[in-house]
């Protein structure tokens, strides 16, 4: 049997292409006209463009042209360039693939805890860092209801049962249960009810700190 190889068309890549701009533009004009709160007819009454067409720019459903865009620029009082500034900056994903997450020890990590961080990206436009885990309590493991650390903190129960302490409070947390909190407050695993327990521990945090 002969073999098909299926190629993408170059036209439906750059058309696609070409798509994205438009709605990262729409998306920058959108968001420089309502920072200084201006409507969209009084924007149209600035640029001589009808509402309908600032419509179609905003919702990325037409293709402006430069003299357009130079147009709205001197109207907003932002520079040209700073309309393309969503489509040119990089985007990052991490897929961890199912037990191929980072096994690793952090402060204060006590026997038979073990911590899998399942994707991490540094500095990023959001200026904010989030660190999710997936954290195993086997047979035996010691309970540490003491954690301290910067950040919110969001907890997933997917397995077994554990009373989860945050500050002066005490959580029982079964499969299906989330608790989020304050990460500077001492908190931890205080009881093990019933193991092997496993949950998901999402970390977020501002990436200066």
């Amino acid at each position: 049997m002969n073999a098909t190889i299926l190629q993408q068309d170059p036209h439906s890549v750059r058309e696609k292409r070409e798509k994205v701009l438009e709605v990262a533009i729409g998306r920058e004009v959108r968001a420089f006209r309502r920072k200084q709160e201006i409507t969209v007819a009084e924007l149209s009454g600035m640029t001589g463009l009808s509402i309908g067409m600032l419509s179609k720019i905003e919702n990325g459903n037409t293709s402006p042209s430069l003299t357009t865009l130079q147009t709205l620029s001197n109207a907003l009082s932002v520079p040209l360039t700073s309309f393309f500034r969503g489509f040119e900056e990089d985007r990052m994903a991490v897929h961890t693939k199912a037990g191929e997450g980072v096994e690793l020890e952090r402060d204060g990590t006590r026997a038979n805890h073990q911590y899998n961080l399942l994707g991490h990206i540094g500095s990023n436009a959001s200026g904010v860092i989030v660190e999710p885990y997936l954290i195993t309590l086997s047979d035996k493991a010691d309970v540490f209801p003491t954690f301290q650390h910067g950040g919110i903190e969001t907890i997933y129960m997917l397995e077994g049962e554990v009373d989860y302490r945050h500050g002066d409070q005490v959580y029982p947390l079964k499969p299906g249960d989330t608790l989020f909190f304050d990460a500077d407050a001492p908190h931890g695993p205080e009881g093990l009810v019933k193991l092997p327990a496993r949950y998901l521990s999402v970390i977020s945090y501002p990436q200066d700190s």
